[in-house]
């Protein structure tokens, strides 16, 4: 297990903005994680598990222990013909995981293409792309009580997904840490295909009948379209959640802004597009200093170059006042941002 003090996190978060840790454990083996169980003492207060650093916005230090899980491995562990079981250790990286099921002819986690971050973090915020979400294909998840509950196992209905939300980014947000994750995926392929961008790219790709490497293909070139990619340019990809709302709210603004996008939910709920919000509020491609929300996609703020967290968390702030102030609507931010 590597120990640093006063360490920093800048190369560990997608925004690269700079914030230092008192202490940082990187586990790196089932032994490193047996050690860390037995001798490090977790406090929720001020101690934080940090996936691949993609939906997190450091605005402060944050004056405790950071904690990365960093052990790999995936392998099939039941097989039906149809139906295959896959299990993967929280360290595995989110996108090389989809690359690999497709390579063993399995289908499933294709729309899920090149969403950055590692696999332990996708259960905790349901991540999803292109009309699919992880709890589609969840099975169940094992994770340590960090309150010293020992190891638990979640099945589905246990990790109350919602969207972009889980138990473990909302009311036990801290208090575990997923060590692995099971997923069903399947051999038969059965294209989802509801989102038309999807279908547009196949179009211009050629393909009528796409299997599930075209699929991902679509999503990977889609993604690499529209958003800035984090090796390049900071953000964290999608910055805010889509806002759901009443259907009468919902279509009273649509009455009073014509092409508004709608998006029926359940129990008569209406989901909005955030980004066409924040686009009609005049802020894409707009700047506040060294922070900026991006010229290709409203929904994603930018670092420029040195731009600290408290400089890009006070862009957010104003895009959300700007919305609320023009359409009522209160936007959530999708990263944990630290030191809001």
């Amino acid at each position: 297990m590597k120990r640093t003090r006063q360490a920093s996190l800048r190369n560990l978060n997608s925004f690269s903005v700079e914030a230092f840790a008192d202490q940082l454990l990187e586990l790196d083996s089932a032994d490193d994680l047996q050690e860390f169980t037995s001798t490090h003492r977790f406090d929720p207060a001020c101690d934080l598990v940090l996936g691949g650093g993609s939906n997190i916005l450091f605005a402060a230090d944050t004056h405790g222990t950071v904690i990365l899980n960093r052990v790999t491995g995936k392998r099939i562990i039941a097989d039906s013909n149809d139906e295959v079981l896959v299990e993967a250790w929280a360290g595995e990286n989110w996108h090389k995981l989809v690359l690999w099921s497709l390579e063993q002819g399995l289908s499933g986690l294709e729309n899920l293409a090149l969403i950055p971050g590692l696999a332990g973090a996708a259960p905790m915020q349901n991540i999803g792309a292109y009309g699919v979400e992880l709890s589609d294909v969840f099975d169940s998840l094992e994770a340590l009580d960090l309150n010293g509950g020992g190891m638990r196992e979640f099945k589905h209905g246990d990790c109350h997904f919602g969207y972009r939300d889980s138990r473990f980014k909302s009311h036990d947000a801290g208090r575990f840490l997923i060590i692995r994750i099971r997923l069903r995926l399947r051999r038969h392929f059965v294209p989802k295909l509801a989102y038309q961008g999807v279908r547009e790219e196949l179009n211009t790709m050629g393909i009528d009948e796409p299997g599930p490497a075209e699929v991902s293909e679509a999503v990977i070139r889609i993604r690499r379209r529209k958003l800035p990619d984090p090796a390049v340019t900071g953000n964290a990809g999608s910055f805010f959640k889509n806002p759901v709302v009443s259907r009468s709210l919902a279509e009273q603004l649509q009455k009073d802004l014509p092409g508004l996008p709608l998006y029926s939910q359940e129990n008569d709920q209406v989901k909005l597009s955030a980004a066409w919000l924040i686009e009609h509020c005049g802020w894409k491609g707009r700047s506040m200093g060294r922070a900026a929300v991006s010229a290709q996609h409203a929904l994603v703020l930018i670092n420029k170059g040195d731009a600290t967290g408290s400089e890009i968390l006070a862009l957010a702030e104003a895009v959300q006042a700007s919305v609320k102030t023009n359409f009522g609507v209160e936007l959530e931010p999708e990263p944990l941002i630290i030191g809001a």
